[in-house]
């Protein structure tokens, strides 16, 4: 299609080689990960700077969060995980761009966060919330760190006003040319921003917890109905997308075309305007001239009616008009 982006739709020789394998950007095949505990032991040990080891379980929650009322937005999460220690932690793979993603983000945190709790309990029930967005696009406009976490902290000090709500950020482009010592947030990074069973291959020999999720990766992408399904959201990805580039490149070409109408139209104007103005200044000189001509012809009736001389006469004309002599004899003679 020539409204289409661009495409590869032959693919070459590697590619036809290469065996189908599910990337786990794609949010199927993140959830299909997420069902391991292994795997959700690594993944979360890894942003949160533990020994997987440390992490006794996890527990896999509805994802659904509870609304109060009718008209309260419901949250769906990604994945939703409880720590042996309660703290609840949600996993969100993002694909494309999310318009007020900090918005959404901080939604889901402060509403699982709200969940906890219920008429007649105190607030010493509330344990820690945290939030981890893995995105295939840039999103902070502030740095190129790949990785970013933030807290409540007072501003000036920098002190910590609570622990209990905690945000993670990984942008996966920003990974591209970033050279530092790996460590395993970076190998999940680098796992999850495989588009080759060899990418994947690399980090799962250093990482037994991403050796894991490399197995899982492999089994479903065999399981034909999972392949099935893993194929459906790809195509409501790829058809997303597509819309996405119309709507954008519709959006573009009508600003063009109202940008090149309001161009036109104000160069229009000017030219009226221009043009109104020469012949208001034609008006006026013409009128101007016609005034003084009327002028000069009472001037001298008068002081010929006064009897003053022909030379006096020329003499005044000079005076009063500013004019040369030659130019006053044309006048004496035109309206005498």
């Amino acid at each position: 299609m020539n409204n289409s982006p661009k495409t590869n739709a032959i693919p070459n020789e590697k590619e036809k080689t290469e065996p189908f394998i599910m990337l786990p950007t794609v949010d199927f095949c993140f959830q299909e990960l997420m069902c391991s505990e292994k795997v959700r032991k690594g993944l979360i040990a890894a942003f949160l700077n533990l020994d997987p080891k440390e992490i006794q379980e996890t527990e896999l929650l509805n994802t659904a969060l509870r609304k109060k009322t009718e008209n309260e937005k419901l949250g769906i999460l990604d994945v939703r995980v409880r720590m042996h220690d309660n703290t609840q932690v949600d996993l969100e793979m993002q694909v494309l761009p999310f318009h007020c993603w900090e918005e959404r983000t901080l939604f889901y945190t402060c509403k699982m966060y709200t969940d906890q709790i219920v008429s007649g309990d105190n607030y010493d029930v509330l344990v820690k919330c945290i939030q981890i967005s893995i995105l295939d696009f840039a999103f902070l406009k502030d740095t190129d760190a790949w990785y970013s976490c933030f807290h409540l902290r007072e501003d000036q000090r920098g002190s910590l006003y609570s622990d209990k709500l905690e945000l993670h950020v990984l942008e996966l482009p920003k990974l591209v040319g970033q050279e530092e010592p790996e460590n395993e947030l970076l190998q999940w990074a680098k796992f999850l921003n495989g588009k080759r069973e060899e990418d994947f291959r690399e980090m799962a020999e250093k990482n037994e917890y991403i050796n894991e999720a490399y197995q899982i990766i492999k089994h479903i992408s065999e399981d034909e109905r999972k392949r099935y399904e893993y194929e459906s959201r790809e195509k409501a990805i790829r058809d997303h997308n597509h819309i996405l580039y119309i709507a954008k490149k519709e959006v573009k070409e009508a600003k063009e075309k109202a940008e090149a109408d309001i161009k036109k139209a104000r160069e229009e104007a000017e030219l009226d305007i221009k043009r109104a103005n020469e012949e208001r200044e034609k008006a006026l000189a013409k009128g101007l001239k016609e005034g003084m001509e009327t002028g000069l012809e009472v001037f001298i009736q008068y002081n010929l009616e006064q009897g003053i001389l022909q030379e006096q006469i020329i003499q005044n004309l000079q005076k009063r008009f500013n004019l040369n002599s030659d130019l006053a004899k044309i006048y004496y003679e035109k309206y005498k």
